[in-house]
């Protein structure tokens, strides 16, 4: 389902699993992985220069993170910071300012922040909340 194997194929690929935080695991630091991650349980810092996380639908972070991909199922209070692809998928909860060139967030996802996206050439694209609000009106 996430992609994971010995050989990065594309982009979308999480690559090697390094590191499991499971449920019933409180963790309080920083990581930095050049490798995937997935958080089940707590965790309490940032994580830097990861391939990919992912943060199952029980898991709780707080602090900022960065990596290539991104997928979050549970609940992240911090900045999020996504090379490639950013998911939230349904149900999860997102409290922080987004940075990402993919975003796709899911029915009944909840994210309260702001969101710079970046595409491919390097433009940034970013969406005036006011104005936007201003026009439903």
């Amino acid at each position: 389902m996430f992609g994971f194997g010995e050989k990065k194929k594309n982009n979308n690929d999480f690559g090697i699993l390094e590191t499991i935080i499971g449920i019933d695991t409180i963790f309080e630091g920083t990581i930095r992985t050049k490798n995937s991650i997935r958080i089940d349980g707590r965790f309490e810092g940032n994580i830097t220069e990861a391939n990919g996380i992912i943060i199952g639908d029980r898991g709780q972070v707080t602090g900022d993170i960065t990596a290539r991909l991104i997928v979050v199922g549970g609940k992240v209070t911090g900045n999020i910071t996504a090379a490639h692809s950013l998911e939230i998928l349904p149900k999860a909860q997102v409290f922080g300012d987004l940075h990402t060139g993919i975003l796709s967030i899911g029915d009944s996802a909840l994210f309260e922040g702001n969101c710079i996206m970046a595409s491919d050439n390097g433009a940034v694209i970013e969406l005036d909340m006011n104005k936007a609000e201003s026009k439903k009106r």
